[in-house]
């Protein structure tokens, strides 16, 4: 007979809406148990810009967005500032872009509330010197830059202390409906193949670009538009600031500062399915030519890793242009469905996260007759020590603080293991650690999702092995087989790398294979798993 697990609330999806859901619920008293059928932040939480919108980007298409995007950045900033590089951003047009819209961008921005204002276009060229010589209008606005991984990290580590669970690896595989309730969801462990089943109260669909999947197992049709968006990582910082395209929302107009590092993107492509989804060489050369346009050193600069991520969005209609559907949320109670404790959020946007946490749990509360209110919007989101690895381009300095500048570890017992990053093997144990106690494996992939491991310019060549040896010698891995892992880990960076091999970027490609490949013999071919 498979075990049963008992909880007051069944979350799926472990992305920042799935987590923040979690941290809501628990701090109104309810129990929950969060799942994923990967790890924390696998879908679009971990493949978009890390921007925190101010609005404007959305002022002429998604009025009502705009609006929300205002108003939680507001809120983000003074509970989650942690997370939170508060850059400021800038919109720009250059010679071309049509003038009407930039003529009606502060009247579209001062009716939704969101700050602008507009810079001379010399003086925006002295704050970011890389700007196009085309240049032809600038807006100053609230853009800053947020940390999805930190977020996801801190929201379900706060949620675990109120006494929810995490259950990484634990695919939903149906549903057992009787009298139009879920009796139990039964679950697969996706690492070692045992199932066990979930008895909740109410169940949560937060599983973002899989959520018609997830319905469809409970009978439930949900319309969903997938569009894929693929970005570009420099290997430095280009900018200060956030630095928009002054036009309607299209392809390669957002540039995002992220510690030492830059992004550019994004695209729209429409796809039928949210997994393995990857850049193509076409999209990349498409971004760097329009990022071109605004910062014309994203022409020549270096690029270290492409990635793609599928946005959830929800169609009302037939919708020919993926841009033209809503960013807003959407929040279904599955009661008009017939299954009255089931419900989905889905859409949205990273930076509506908590505001579309608080409405689901506002239903789920509901639900269950508690009627306490939500506490995210004045109780800061506190830092725990296994979030601050997952912060980019930061080094250590002493136990528990962070700076941006590269310092060797003092302590002789505390070996640096990633370079690149700066992380020192006692932050590999704490991140162990605490994939252990969510009940996940500890292998190089769960490492990387919650530091920043393999995310520099050599792209896991050097700390993929001390990283995996450390492991070995520890004793976290023992058997010959996880050899498997560190090929898995690989070749997440190959996806990465396969659109960009030209220059530095094929040289380093080139020494990891032969370092990989030619002096240990580790092919990266003939699995299945593996491109």
């Amino acid at each position: 007979m498979n075990k049963t697990i008992e909880t007051d609330v069944l979350i799926i999806g472990g992305g920042v809406t799935g987590t923040g859901i979690a941290r809501d619920l628990s701090l109104r008293g309810l129990q929950c148990i969060l799942i994923d059928k990967s790890d924390l932040n696998a879908g679009a939480s971990g493949g978009n810009h890390g921007l925190l919108h101010s609005g404007a980007r959305y002022v002429s298409s998604d009025p009502k967005a705009a609006v929300e995007c205002k108003n939680e950045l507001e809120i983000l900033k003074k509970n989650a500032g942690h997370c939170i590089d508060d850059t400021g951003g800038l919109f720009i047009a250059v010679k071309g872009d049509d003038e009407k819209y930039i003529a009606a961008f502060p009247g579209m921005c001062e009716k939704s509330g969101v700050y602008c204002k507009e810079i001379d276009v010399a003086l925006a060229r002295e704050m970011e010197p890389v700007l196009s010589k085309d240049m032809i209008a600038a807006y100053e606005v609230n853009d800053a830059s947020i940390n999805p991984f930190k977020l996801s990290i801190e929201n379900m580590n706060d949620a675990v202390l109120r006494g929810s669970q995490f259950l990484s690896f634990s695919k939903v595989t149906g549903f057992k409906i009787t009298n139009n309730s879920i009796e139990y969801a039964t679950i697969i462990n996706q690492n070692n193949g045992e199932t066990f089943q979930i008895k909740a109260r109410t169940y949560v669909n937060a599983s973002g670009a899989w959520a018609g999947i997830i319905a469809t197992m409970a009978g439930i049709t949900i319309n969903m538009v997938l569009s894929k968006g693929t970005l570009l990582v420099t290997s430095k910082r280009m900018t200060k600031r956030v630095i928009n395209r002054l036009r309607k929302a299209t392809d390669g107009d957002i540039l995002v500062p992220g510690g030492v590092v830059s992004i550019i993107g994004t695209t729209s492509v429409r796809v039928e399915s949210p997994d393995n989804i990857y850049p193509t060489i076409n999209e990349v050369d498409h971004i760097i030519n329009e990022g071109g346009k605004m910062v014309p050193a994203l022409k020549t600069c270096r690029y270290i890793r492409a990635y793609s991520g599928a946005r959830p969005l929800v169609s009302e209609g037939n919708n020919e242009d993926d841009r033209n559907v809503s960013r807003g949320f959407t929040l279904r109670d599955h009661k008009v469905d017939g299954v009255d404790n089931f419900i989905t959020i889905t859409g949205g946007k990273l930076s509506t996260y908590r505001l579309m946490a608080e409405k689901a749990s506002d239903l789920v509360c509901w639900k269950h007759s508690i009627f306490s209110k939500c506490l995210t919007k004045d109780i800061p989101l506190p830092s725990t020590k296994s979030g601050e690895w997952s912060e980019p381009g930061m080094m250590a300095t002493e136990p528990g603080m962070l700076s941006t500048e590269p310092v060797i570890s003092k302590a002789d017992n505390d070996p640096i293991l990633c370079e690149c990053e700066m992380v020192p093997q006692k932050a590999i144990d704490t991140l162990i650690n605490s994939i252990q106690q969510s009940r996940g494996k500890p292998d190089l992939k769960a490492i990387g999702v919650r530091s920043r491991i393999g995310k520099g310019p050599c792209q896991g060549t050097f700390c993929s092995l001390r990283i995996f040896s450390h492991m070995y010698d520890s004793n976290v891995i023992q058997d010959h087989s996880d050899i498997i892992d560190l090929k898995l880990f690989l070749n997440e960076r190959w996806k990465g790398e396969q659109s960009l091999l030209w220059d530095q970027a094929l040289a380093q490609s080139s020494l990891k294979e032969m370092i990989h490949c030619g002096v240990f013999g580790l092919e990266l071919t003939g699995n299945k798993n593996l491109i």
